[in-house]
Order: structure tokens, then sequence, then C-alpha cells
């Protein structure tokens, strides 16, 4: 069980989350869904603790994540890996090592340096290449990749970290619709065949409603909204989004939501 207890982060005078109180059970698949500034980002980041809260805590099976320092920090960051918007990989090097570096917190630094990398850790990066059907792309450069490859290249690192967790940062927020949906897909058969729980910021609501299991709305760094997919009407959208409703529904989105006026009247 991952407990997020009154977790604030202010830069500055601004609170860009401010109280957030979440408990999310292994193996879910959440979306954090709420338009620009609302906190997402930051939310993920304190997670993984890139940004310490200033207030509260992060507790995943009785541990406080919060109090964390040198190789316990470093071995939290690996179970619960991070995906990023931007891919965050090494272009010059070739996409199997890019994935290998999954396994920095399993080797020695000296391994790391100089790439002496295990015949089992090579099995384990190539297995989770095959997972998304880039195995044949090992040798390839990752920067002659297309955006929607480095992503999976991408998510395939985070799976050799072995993790119990995967955050991911906006993931297909400059992928056209295609590679959205590979990447998605991706994101799911993970959620679902590994039971590694997926907490996911969206900025789509029509994907948001398809793949997650549980939505989490946030406005001004505050969580305002925290149930199932269902539950969130066209209405319930538009007071989360106030005038960037239109940016994240379209006409027949809200066409097809209209009249959900409970979990009970909309479709899953």
């Amino acid at each position: 069980m991952l407990a997020i207890e009154g977790v604030s982060r202010r830069f500055g005078g601004k609170a860009a989350v401010s109280n957030v109180n979440l408990e999310i059970a292994p193996g879910a698949f959440i979306g954090v869904i709420g338009r620009s500034g609302a906190g997402k980002s930051t939310l993920l980041r304190m997670l993984n603790r890139l940004v310490d809260p200033s207030e509260g805590k992060i507790v995943f099976d009785g541990v406080d994540v919060t109090a964390l320092r040198g190789q316990a920090l470093r071995d939290w960051r690996a179970r619960c890996a991070m995906i990023f918007q931007q891919f965050h990989l090494i272009g010059r090097l070739d996409v199997l090592t890019n994935v290998l570096m999954g396994r920095l917190n399993k080797v020695s630094t000296a391994s790391a340096v100089l790439q002496l990398w295990s015949k089992e850790d090579k099995a384990l990066a190539l297995s989770a290449l095959e997972q998304f059907d880039i195995a044949s792309l090992a040798a390839q450069r990752a920067d002659s990749l297309s955006g929607g490859q480095q992503q999976r290249v991408a998510i395939a690192r985070a799976l050799v970290q072995e993790p119990s967790i995967i955050l991911a940062d906006e993931p297909i927020a400059s992928l056209d619709p295609r590679n959205t949906k590979v990447v998605m897909d991706a994101l799911l058969r993970i959620n679902k065949h590994f039971g590694i729980t997926v907490i996911c910021n969206l900025h789509s609501l029509d994907l948001a409603r398809s793949y997650c299991d549980r939505l989490v709305g946030m406005a001004a760094g505050q969580v305002v909204f925290d149930d199932v997919p269902a539950a969130l009407t066209a209405e319930a959208a538009r007071e989360l989004y106030g005038l960037e409703a239109g940016e994240v529904m379209d006409s027949e989105t809200e066409a097809n939501w209209a009249g959900q006026t409970s979990p009970a009247g909309a479709a899953a």
C-alpha cells in the first residue's frame, strides 16, 4: 500500500501541492488528471523523491519514504520507476544499453562505467524489449528511433528496474495517436501482466477513462476528484478543467458523456 499523508510542496510562497491525502492499493492503474499547473507532475516527483515534500510524508508498506537517504533512497527510486515525457534516453548509445541503465542500482559502479553487464542482465533487458516488440532495435542508436519507439525503450528501462510502482509523467504528450495507443497499451500490459502499480499523469480524459481504474483529479494543488472513471461526467470535467475543458473534451466526447450523473449511469 502506498499512502500519501498530508503532503504539500511549496516553491517560495506558492503551493504547488497542498495537503494531499491518498491511499493507492497494489496493482492499481491510477490516472492523475487536471489542468496545466494543477500540481500533477510535482506530486509524481515527490513520490519518486526527485522533489522533497515541504510537509507530510509518503509511506510504502510501512516504510517512511520521505525519511530515506543514501542507498535506501536509491533503492526506492529503483523500486518506484519514473517515465518522463521526453524519454531521457542517451541518444548516442544503443537501445539495449539504454535499457540496461535500469539495472544500475543492481551492479557495482565499476561494472556500470565499463558496461560489464552480466548475461542475466542482458537477457532481462532483451526480454523487456521483446515485451514491446522492439527487440529487433536493440543494436540501434536510441536517437535514430521514432518518438513512440523511444518511449517504449524508456518503459522497458523502467521495467528492468523490477519496480513495484511505475510513475509516468505525461508519457504520451509528444506522441501521435498511433504511438499514443502503443505506449498506453504497453503501460496497461505491465499493470495487468506483472501486477505493477501504475500512476500516470494524463491530459486526455478519453484515454484516462479508457485505461485507468481510478482517476485522481487535481486543481490548484489539491485533490478535488477521486473516483472510478465512470464517475467523471461531462459536468465534473468542466468543473475540474474550467476554461480548459474544451481542450481535453471535444464536442463528441461531451455528447457521449451527456446525461451521466452517477457511476451507475455511466459507461465503464
